[in-house]
């Protein structure tokens, strides 16, 4: 009988609050190294590896190449930023509000030796992409089979 007294949104928790609380639950269970940190949002991020270079493309819709800093330090490179609130309009009611805004942080571990001083990072359409060259020593070598 109690059962259908509480409403049903009571009784199960909303998926915004899953997607709020799963970094954080991420960061407790397997520590900080794994790039999820109590940020307000997380950009999702490609990494790509060719012969010649390691690529990394990460979509910040809304966002400006001023707004974004990018580091590399010891074979982990580093994307951070902030995006901006949208300015609430008055005379405007919003029904759902989806796209998040705040700082982010996101780190990834290269898996081989990048040349950091050609290191190209391109900003273009809401994402970003960089371009990690490969270091003479890292880079894949032809060995000629003899028959």
């Amino acid at each position: 009988m109690t059962r259908t007294l509480s409403p049903w949104t009571h009784r199960f928790p909303r998926m915004s609050d899953f997607e709020r609380e799963i970094p954080r639950w991420m960061n407790e269970v397997f520590g900080p190294e794994t790039g999820l940190r109590d940020f307000e949002f997380l950009p999702e991020a490609n990494v790509t590896e060719t012969d010649k270079a390691i690529e990394v493309a990460i979509d910040l819709p809304g966002m400006k190449p001023e707004d974004v800093k990018v580091e590399l330090h010891d074979r982990v490179l580093t994307i951070s930023g902030e995006r901006k609130d949208e300015k609430e309009e008055k005379g405007k009611t919003f029904h759902r509000v989806e796209r998040r805004s705040g700082s982010f942080r996101r780190s990834f571990t290269l898996p081989i030796e990048v040349d950091e001083g050609n290191v190209d990072a391109k900003f273009e359409h809401g994402v970003l992409n960089i371009t990690l060259p490969k270091t003479e020593k890292a880079a894949p070598k032809k060995i000629e089979v003899k028959g």
